[in-house]
């Protein structure tokens, strides 16, 4: 470019002089023609280098994308099935322990027996000691005055109830947004990248410039195996939302009427729970009282035998 530059500048140059002989401009002429003709190849291999590059850069993004799409959906999956194997462990072991307690709670020879039941776990024996714990700091006069403890005691043995029943929803239901994001989106995420690989696939049948079969086949059916990872991923994990959402109903209701049972208990004995240790006191206390009447009557008698002697 800077020779043909410098020769162009002798031209117009040698143009603007008086006199110009001929041999002069033909030797200008002939040096520029010279110049351009030794150009024209090195900008022909620029512009086939870069039609080659062109048609590669769509491929590798093609290709990264499908991939990407494809690690994606294989951790979705992961995630989906260790929320499966958790839940389904955590629900076992829920239906195990209200069922124990179940069996004790109602096995009790009463209320306060049921209050002095010891180690169990689960939602419905958790419900229970919240409950037993508002009626025994009810009686004990330990509850302080403030808006928390406004209420007689039912009130606020209904709201501790409602209380600790909405902590065990909360824990039942943990995961469960996950599993219904996964199944709701996979098949999406999937799509996605099909339409890349397809695209991918298409330029390069475009390039290749044949339309058969074997040609067609190959890039499209491997563009399609995102789609159909994505269904795979999706599939499971709405099944198992939908399962642990009936699971959480079903135990939901079990607790519901759990606690509705023991407010009724709770009122048949006027909401009323005796300390451990209350019973003692009270069976010592009437004792002291059996024996003192005797010493009170025998006085008594010894004062009217006195008063018949004088």
């Amino acid at each position: 470019m800077t020779e043909t530059t410098s020769t162009a500048t002798g031209i117009s140059q040698a143009a603007t002089q008086t006199p110009i002989s001929g041999a002069e401009l033909a030797a200008a002429a002939n040096g520029a023609a010279s110049t351009v003709s030794d150009i024209a190849p090195a900008a022909t291999k620029l512009a086939s280098a870069a039609t080659d590059i062109a048609p590669a850069a769509p491929e590798i993004t093609s290709a990264l994308i499908v991939d990407a799409t494809l690690w994606i959906l294989i951790g979705f999956s992961a995630v989906t099935w260790a929320l499966i194997l958790i839940k389904g462990i955590q629900h076992l072991r829920i239906s195990h322990h209200n069922r124990i307690y179940g069996k004790k709670f109602w096995g009790a020879s009463d209320f306060q027996a049921a209050s002095a039941l010891q180690g169990n776990d689960g939602p419905a024996a958790r419900v229970a000691e919240a409950g037993f714990a508002t009626l025994l700091e009810a009686d004990g006069g330990t509850t302080t005055h403030d808006l928390e403890h406004t209420g007689d005691r039912q009130e606020l043995l209904d709201r501790r109830l409602r209380q600790q029943m909405q902590k065990e929803r909360s824990a039942l239901e943990s995961g469960l947004a996950i599993l219904a994001t996964v199944g709701s989106i996979s098949p999406f995420v999937g799509l996605f990248g099909t339409v890349w690989g397809i695209m991918g696939a298409l330029t390069s049948i475009s390039k290749s410039g044949s339309a058969s079969l074997e040609v067609v086949a190959g890039p499209i059916g491997e563009a399609l195996v995102a789609t159909a990872v994505g269904i795979a991923v999706a599939v499971p994990a709405v099944i198992g939302y939908n399962f642990f959402i009936r699971r959480n109903k079903v135990i939901w209701a079990f607790l519901d009427d759990f606690s509705i049972d023991f407010v009724h208990l709770a009122l048949k004995t006027a909401f009323l729970i005796k300390r451990q240790g209350s019973s003692t006191v009270a069976s010592s206390h009437y004792n002291e009282q059996v024996t003192r009447k005797p010493v009170l009557k025998t006085n008594h008698d010894e004062l009217q035998a006195e008063g018949a002697q004088i």
